[in-house]
């Protein structure tokens, strides 16, 4: 399939220009193909969500410490057991190549460069075992045994999805990341408005993009092969497929439900609302971190916690981390980044770290072990966390099966 990208001829800027994350965006709305921007950047309705996520972390001030030797930090951190040099991964985003030709080739050896985790995408634009492959073939100066987990849609064909599970043990993902909060895709107006003009198609799910009465959104017309039907009792299933992989519930947006996965036992939990593009007005992400923070801290022990959406400073990374995140995952932005290929996820990712680094040493840490909500000052937004529910003595995962 021929990249988007390639069909449109406005000049970038030079990558050594760009010194923000927010560059990076700036330059993918004007040099990406309209159907491309639309896809990457629109969210549900009104985009509520997704101005929400990134202003939440504003109103979350920081409590620097001071007069601490700050002279050496230590960014590293594990996921699921796998080393990272620096307390991040990228989130599944979908068809990559519509940005660039190597797409997710280049995200996930940019990733493995910088020490990083790549979670791949149901409708990416590769077989995942071409992606993992080029990881593993790709030269790095420092050594990184890079993990790769898959993002898992569940088909309303259930074959279908053990193949695709099947399919992902062999080609070598250390995790299948459940997607739990799109049981059915949200209304994204930009990208209904916007008609393709190549065929998209992904060869992991075989979803086919389209046309018709309610109009051309990618996101849309390309999941209609997910099963609306899934719930809690398909987790042991789902188990079964791949017997000792670890799971992940992406889509966590309740501590009610967070409490579930816990006695669900899966490994951990993404708390994501998606970036904004399923249902509009939920809770900024940050903000149902703090609600689990608040109503079910136990959990933080018994499982990893991590969380997307809105991430765009390395301030943001560090309030996450503060509230109990093992690691943030970036998706839009590792799409804007691969507008410049490798080297520009690679940039990304650098961007980020050095201001991770620098409000570290600002608030007096040198590692992430010290980070605590002690760090933070969230008076403004804990009117908006909704208190833990009564729920009956009885009420269990079993309850709910």
């Amino acid at each position: 399939m021929a990249s988007d990208h390639e069909s449109k001829q406005v000049a970038k800027p030079s990558i050594d220009t760009l010194i923000s994350t927010h560059d990076f965006e700036a330059v993918a709305s004007r040099t990406l193909q309209p159907k491309t921007w639309a896809f990457i950047s629109s969210a549900a309705t009104d985009l509520v969500t997704k101005q929400r996520n990134v202003t939440a972390y504003a109103d979350i001030t920081l409590r620097p410490r001071t007069l601490r030797d700050v002279s050496h930090v230590d960014l590293s951190t594990s996921m699921l057991g796998h080393g990272l040099r620096v307390p991040l991964f990228c989130s599944p985003a979908a068809m990559a190549v519509l940005v660039h030709p190597a797409g997710e080739k280049a995200i996930g050896t940019a990733c493995k460069a910088s020490g990083i985790a790549q979670c791949v995408s149901t409708s990416a634009s590769y077989p995942l075992r071409h992606i993992t492959a080029a990881v593993r073939d790709h030269p790095v100066d420092t050594p990184h045994d890079m993990p790769v987990f898959f993002q898992l849609y569940v088909d309303k064909n259930r074959e279908n999805t053990r193949r695709l599970i099947q399919d992902a043990v062999e080609a070598g993902a250390k995790a299948l990341f459940l997607t739990v909060d799109c049981p059915v895709p949200g209304k994204r107006e930009a990208d209904e408005r916007v008609q393709a003009d190549v065929a998209v198609t992904s060869p992991l799910s075989g979803a086919t993009a389209g046309h018709d009465s309610k109009g051309s959104a990618l996101g849309r017309t390309m999941g209609r092969f997910i099963d609306p039907a899934l719930s809690w009792s398909d987790i042991p299933w789902i188990r079964s497929c791949a017997p000792g992989l670890p799971l992940v519930l992406k889509g966590i947006q309740t501590s009610e439900d967070a409490v579930l996965a816990m006695q669900a036992r899966v490994d951990g939990i993404v708390v994501s609302n998606h970036g904004g593009r399923s249902l509009d007005t939920t809770p900024a992400a940050i903000l149902i971190l703090l609600e689990l923070r608040r109503n079910c801290p136990d959990l933080f022990d018994r499982m990893d916690v991590y969380v997307d959406g809105g991430i765009s400073r390395g301030t943001d990374i560090f309030k996450a981390l503060c509230l109990g995140a093992k690691a943030v995952g970036i998706g839009r932005g590792t799409l804007f980044a691969v507008n410049y290929g490798y080297e520009g996820v690679v940039r990304y990712i650098e961007i980020l770290r050095d201001e991770l680094e620098t409000t570290m040493k600002l608030c007096g840490v040198t590692s992430l072990q010290e980070l605590h909500p002690g760090y933070l000052n969230t008076l403004a937004v804990d009117h908006l966390i909704p208190p833990k529910p009564k729920a009956p003595a009885s009420a269990s995962i079993n309850s709910r099966l």
